[in-house]
C-alpha cells in the first residue's frame, strides 16, 4: 500500500495509540513519510481515544485523516462515529468481540476479528490490539510481520523488550485469522 490513511479509535485503555505508534515508528524505519496525531478525551482509562495515521511516500500537507483508507473500530461508539468517513472501497476492522452491529456501508470492505476474544485465548486480553494490527498487516500489505517485529524490539524501552514476544503471538494470531 503506497499512500495510507488510518484512523485507529477505540476506549482509552484498549492501546489505540500504541498500535498508531507502532505504525508511524515503522513508516520511519521504512523511510516514509508519516504522520502521527493523536485524540483522547481527558479520562485515563474508559474515555474515547482514536488516532491519525497518515504514511505516503511524499510530503504529508495536514496530519488529520478526514476520508481514511483504513478505520479500526474497537467499540461501538467509534464505528457509529467513523464508518462514514471512510474512503469508498476502503477497509472497516471491526473488533467482533465487542461490537455486535454490522457495517452498514456497500462500498467498503467490511473485517470482522474477534480481537477480544484471540487476546484472552492467548492469555491476555489488553492484546486485542495488536490481533487487530495483524488483521491490518495482512489484508492491506502496509507492513510485514518482521517489519513490525523490528520496530517493536527498536521502538519499546529496555524494560518492556520481554513483551515483544507476546505481543508478536498476538499479532500472528490476528495475521492468521483473516
Amino acid at each position: 500500500m503506497e499512500n495510507c490513511e488510518i484512523v485507529l479509535a477505540g476506549f482509552g485503555g484498549q492501546g489505540i495509540l500504541f498500535m498508531g505508534k507502532l505504525l508511524a515508528f515503522a513508516a520511519m524505519l521504512k523511510g516514509k513519510k508519516l504522520s502521527w496525531l493523536p485524540s483522547y478525551g481527558p479520562e485515563m482509562r474508559g474515555g474515547t481515544a482514536n488516532c491519525h495515521v497518515i504514511i505516503d511516500d511524499k510530503p504529508i500537507g495536514s496530519p488529520i485523516v478526514t476520508k481514511p483508507s483504513v478505520l479500526v473500530v474497537m467499540n461501538k461508539p467509534s464505528l457509529d462515529k467513523f464508518e462514514d468517513t471512510v474512503a469508498e472501497g476502503g477497509y472497516v476492522f471491526v473488533d467482533r468481540s465487542l461490537i455486535e452491529g454490522e457495517v452498514t456501508r456497500k462500498d467498503v470492505k467490511p473485517v470482522y476479528i474477534k480481537a477480544t476474544e484471540i487476546a484472552d485465548s492467548i492469555g491476555n486480553r489488553g492484546l486485542a490490539n495488536m490481533v487487530m494490527l495483524g488483521a491490518v498487516l495482512k489484508t492491506t500489505g502496509v507492513f510485514s510481520l518482521e517489519e513490525i517485529e523490528e520496530t517493536m524490539k527498536k521502538s519499546l524501552p529496555a524494560k518492556k523488550q520481554a513483551l515483544v514476544e507476546k505481543n508478536m503471538e498476538a499479532v500472528k494470531k490476528g495475521y492468521q485469522t483473516v
